[in-house]
C-alpha cells in the first residue's frame, strides 16, 4: 500500500451545535481502533446506520460529544460525518478511483 489513510478528518459543521460555554462549529473525527468498535458492526457504519453513529460518535469525535449532541445534528451534517467515517476504512485505491472519477486529485501522503 503506498497511500495512508488520514487518521483524523475535520468536518465544518452546516449548523453548528449549542453547548454551555460556546457553538460547535468543526468536529474532528479520530480513525476508530478496533476497542471503539466493540459492540458494533462495521457494515453498519457503511450502510449509514444512525444507532451506530449514536454509539460509535461520542468516542471519536474532538471536541467530545455526548449522545444527545450527536442526536442533535444536523441531517446533513450526520450523512457529510457519516461519509468521513466510511472513509477511514476505504482502501487507498478505491479512494484513488473515486477522486479520479471525480476528477479531483488526491494529494500524496
Amino acid at each position: 500500500m503506498t497511500a495512508t489513510t488520514p487518521q483524523t478528518i475535520t468536518v465544518t459543521l452546516s449548523e453548528p451545535l449549542r453547548r454551555k460555554g460556546g457553538e460547535v462549529s468543526e468536529l474532528t473525527l479520530r480513525k476508530p481502533k478496533t476497542g471503539e468498535l466493540r459492540g458494533l458492526k462495521v457494515e453498519d457504519l457503511f450502510t449509514t446506520d444512525v444507532n451506530t453513529l449514536l454509539v460509535l460518535l461520542p468516542r471519536i469525535t474532538l471536541p467530545p460529544l455526548i449522545t444527545a449532541e450527536v442526536e442533535e445534528l444536523s441531517s446533513e451534517d450526520l450523512l457529510e460525518v457519516a461519509g468521513a467515517v466510511k472513509g477511514f476504512f476505504m482502501p487507498a485505491a478505491l479512494k484513488e478511483a473515486m477522486a479520479k472519477a471525480q476528477g479531483v486529485q488526491l494529494a500524496e501522503g
